[in-house]
């Protein structure tokens, strides 16, 4: 897979394209990915995924955002495993904070990305306040001459799969469920720092990871 960023996204080749932040890339992540490279088989198509960093909520109120699941590397290989071919990184800013969706369907899908097939989430939202949804993409698309299609979300039980129902679940301690949501083991990454080595006196050996 090719790690690209959108200020130099290379080829101009047709996509297929997904946007998000895919943070914890859970099972209704997987659901999109696995629909997202079916497609692009089909039409033959570069399926990508158009990714952010910092995440929008870091940038508009860095000490309120959620805590991420995971870090970019592990995101990344998610997208890699799932046979993605290119992650496309948008340095969200100012500038891209301020940007009308139509401009945004315009300047970055259509004329940069070069977006055939478009997938996103039943409740995607974008551009200037939110104001972007499914049915304008579906209506720029037929102007622009590129397929919409939402996808439909994922439940477990009666909980709608998101990033933010895996962190409930983990600041409840069930891990269990947690792990559901996810359709995998939840793990934490990261460097291995040295502390003071108390736990070791206590009988519970322990790693400050940072």
């Amino acid at each position: 897979m090719r790690l690209l960023e959108l200020n130099n996204s290379g080829t101009k080749s047709a996509r297929a394209l997904t946007i998000g932040n895919f943070d914890g890339v859970h099972l209704g992540h997987r659901a999109i990915l696995d629909r997202l490279v079916s497609v692009a088989l089909k039409k033959n198509l570069i399926p990508s995924v158009l990714t952010f960093q910092p995440h929008p909520a870091e940038f508009f109120a860095r000490e309120k955002a959620p805590v991420r699941l995971y870090g970019n590397r592990e995101k990344l290989n998610s997208f890699s495993e799932a046979g993605v071919a290119q992650a496309i990184l948008l340095p969200f800013n100012r500038k891209y904070s301020k940007m009308l969706p139509e401009q945004f369907i315009r300047d970055i899908l259509v004329s940069r990305l070069s977006v055939k097939w478009l997938l996103v989430g039943d409740d995607f939202r974008f551009g200037m306040d939110r104001r972007g949804d499914y049915d304008m993409l579906r209506v720029k698309g037929i102007e622009f001459g590129f397929e919409v299609e939402a996808n439909s979300s994922v439940k477990v039980g009666q909980v709608r799969v998101s990033s933010t129902a895996v962190r409930e679940a983990l600041s409840k301690g069930d891990l269990e469920f947690a792990e559901q949501l996810l359709g995998k083991r939840y793990n934490v990454c990261g460097r291995v720092i040295h502390g003071d080595q108390i736990g070791r006196t206590l009988g519970y050996p322990t790693a400050n990871i940072h």
